[in-house]
């Protein structure tokens, strides 16, 4: 009996919750956990190892003697020459937001300028602060600041997923309840499940409705005397819908509880796609409801990775956020992040993005980004097998009834398309970005979508290759210890670093 087979007969007539506790009692027993074992190396074979493509040296140790700095600069040159050549030509979802040769060069003169910044130590590097907080006043202007009674605050994070933890770490540390709960759509950002482990939270995630949108009726009554925030997307990372967020900080506001607006992906396109005038309802603080946002400038901001933007209505809320040591022996300390020191170089980046775009820039990107979603999504409708979930701008979320998704998402891997897979529904998308709008590239994806369809179809509704396997167990296996456990053996996969011959 494999996992699949012990699914159909056993786990698959039973709650995950029954099955999960059966599936881990199961692994105890000698016989059953060899079968297991078994599985997981049959399952992570079928799942291509990455490589890197150029042919340079492999270290599991020091080197003896220092590399020339020479051969250490054409070693990475030679892994950039393969790895950039997909992304460059528009075949990535998501990833890489602009990618403009101009645009890179000039950001890094930036970072070079700044390499050894580390706004820690301010006494040093002064213009550390400068460029943190003009790229949260320049977001918060962007987002409703001057539009509404309050003050907007904020801090420049690492990325999304910390902007995210520091907004839900300052409602836990504001509350100070006891186990305190977050109330939040299925599709929210998997960021906000690091956040309730890290943090002490309980989740209560709620299905989101037939449009997949954050139902608002079932939210509401979700929420109990011990949640302390509520979150919306705009929009959500894997069907681009932006979720009722009016509706849902109206909600929040009733009943004394924070809003999140979790705007990483489309804060920095939704103002202008507003203004270019599409119908996008308000999602930011120009609704009273909204305590909090996040928003990543190393997304459609166009700055380079590792930098997001994390908003709060009010410094009493930011307060909460900050960690301040008064008695360590090595001196006062505060840091209003995560991290302690932090490069200096990706703050400046970011300022200079945001200054080097302006809001024509934006503007002018929004609309060719916006154009082009709308393209790809016509022409995904257009392909029979296949049926767009929602109706989104410009994150393209897809799935069928008719052949395996995932499937599809191997074949068009093989045609050199790096796509999301999905799942609560099985789908696929692609997230549209400036790297799409070159000439051609539209063309070529829903010609290679259609090719691949096509191929698909030879192999019915069972997974057969690449990730397709790995996906269609997460997505009918009931035991998720099981699918975690695969998971984490795929991690460790990724660590190991093997000589070659």
């Amino acid at each position: 009996m494999n996992l699949t087979s012990m699914s159909d007969r056993v786990l698959g007539k039973l709650p995950r919750s029954i099955a999960g506790a059966l599936y881990r009692g199961a692994s105890r027993i000698p016989q059953l956990r060899r079968r297991l074992e078994e599985e997981y190396r049959s399952m992570l074979a079928k799942v291509p190892e990455v490589e890197v493509g150029a042919d340079v040296p492999t270290y599991t140790s020091l080197p003896a003697e220092p590399r020339p700095r020479p051969e250490i600069l054409a070693d990475l040159a030679a892994i950039a020459a393969v790895e950039e050549a997909d992304w460059r030509e528009g075949r990535a979802s998501g990833a890489v937001y602009h990618g403009d040769s101009g645009h890179i060069d000039f950001l890094n003169q930036v970072y070079a300028l700044q390499s050894q910044s580390n706004p820690l130590h301010v006494d040093l590097w002064p213009s550390g602060i400068k460029f943190e907080a003009e790229v949260v006043a320049m977001t918060a202007g962007m987002l409703g600041a001057g539009q509404t009674g309050g003050e907007i605050v904020g801090t420049v994070t690492s990325g999304g997923t910390e902007s995210i933890i520091m907004a839900m770490k300052a409602y836990r540390d504001r509350a100070g309840r006891p186990e305190p709960e977050m109330v939040l759509p299925n599709s929210a950002h998997v960021a906000f499940d690091k956040a309730a482990q890290y943090l002490g939270y309980r989740q209560v995630r709620v299905p989101v409705g037939a449009d997949y949108a954050a139902d608002v009726d079932a939210m509401a009554k979700a929420v109990s005397r011990r949640t302390v925030v509520v979150v919306g997307s705009a929009p959500s990372f894997p069907h681009g819908i932006v979720d009722p967020i009016p509706a849902l900080s109206d909600m929040a506001r009733e009943r004394g509880i924070g809003f999140h607006t979790d705007a990483c992906l489309g804060g920095f396109v939704l103002p202008w796609a507003e203004q270019l005038g599409y119908d996008i309802p308000r999602f930011d603080f120009r609704l009273p409801g909204v305590t909090s946002m996040s928003a990543d400038t190393h997304k459609y901001g166009y700055a380079s990775k590792g930098t997001s933007v994390v908003l709060y209505r009010g410094r009493n809320l930011r307060h909460h956020q900050y960690h301040v040591a008064t008695e360590w022996p090595g001196g006062l300390y505060y840091s209003p992040s995560i991290a302690g020191s932090r490069p200096g170089a990706l703050l400046a980046s970011a300022w200079a993005a945001m200054l080097s775009m302006g809001e024509e820039g934006y503007a002018r990107a929004t609309a060719a980004i916006l154009a082009t979603g709308a393209q790809i999504r016509d022409g995904v409708t257009a392909i029979p097998e296949l049926v767009v979930l929602g109706d989104p701008l410009w994150v393209i979320a897809f799935a069928s009834d008719e052949v395996n998704i995932y499937e599809v998402m191997t074949r068009m891997a093989e045609r050199g398309w790096s796509l999301n897979g999905l799942h609560h529904p099985e789908a696929v998308h692609i997230a549209v970005t400036l790297r799409h709008t070159q000439e051609g590239v539209a063309e070529a994806f829903l010609d290679d979508l259609r090719a691949a369809v096509e191929a698909a179809k030879a192999t019915g509704l069972e997974p057969h290759t690449g990730s397709a396997p790995m996906y269609g167990m997460a997505a009918t296996f009931p035991a998720r210890s099981a699918v975690a456990e695969l998971l984490r053996r795929y991690i460790d996969r990724l660590y190991q670093v093997t000589p070659k011959d």
